[in-house]
């Protein structure tokens, strides 16, 4: 049975389109949670904060009795440090940095941090986060 030329190569693009949809989305996902470590590292609260979904920009708001712009979290996030990996899932994804983990989620407008600080805790116990997401 030969495909009609269009059809084929229709269904050619959309099956290419699908393979390179995770590495587009790792790749959000990983200079989203760079860009935020990056604005914490230079003091840059602002930049920070638009990084933020916005459940935990209200959480913190709330745990800091100020805006989100004008301070860091009490506790400061330990500084990441390289990259080890970005896994993504759906629309949720683990930036793993050397001292630490952030969980992101995709917006409509693109990743944004919904946890930062995050530890493991020894065991089967969760993350120990230092910034927590709504």
């Amino acid at each position: 049975m030969r495909v009609p030329l269009p059809l084929g190569a229709a269904t050619a693009a959309i099956v290419l389109s699908a393979c390179g949809a995770p590495q587009a989305r790792q790749d959000g996902a990983g200079t989203a949670g760079r860009t935020f470590e990056a604005a914490l590292a230079a003091g840059d609260f602002r930049a920070a904060c638009g990084l933020l979904a916005p459940g935990s920009r209200e959480r913190l708001e709330e745990d800091e009795k100020k805006p989100c712009e004008e301070t860091p979290p009490s506790q400061e996030p330990p500084r990441g440090g390289a990259v080890r990996s970005v896994d993504v899932y759906g629309r949720q994804a683990l930036l793993r940095f050397r001292d630490e983990t952030l969980f992101l989620s995709q917006f409509d407008d693109g990743w944004r941090v919904t946890a930062a600080g995050c530890v493991p805790e020894p065991g089967d116990e969760p993350y120990r986060r230092v910034l927590k997401g709504a």
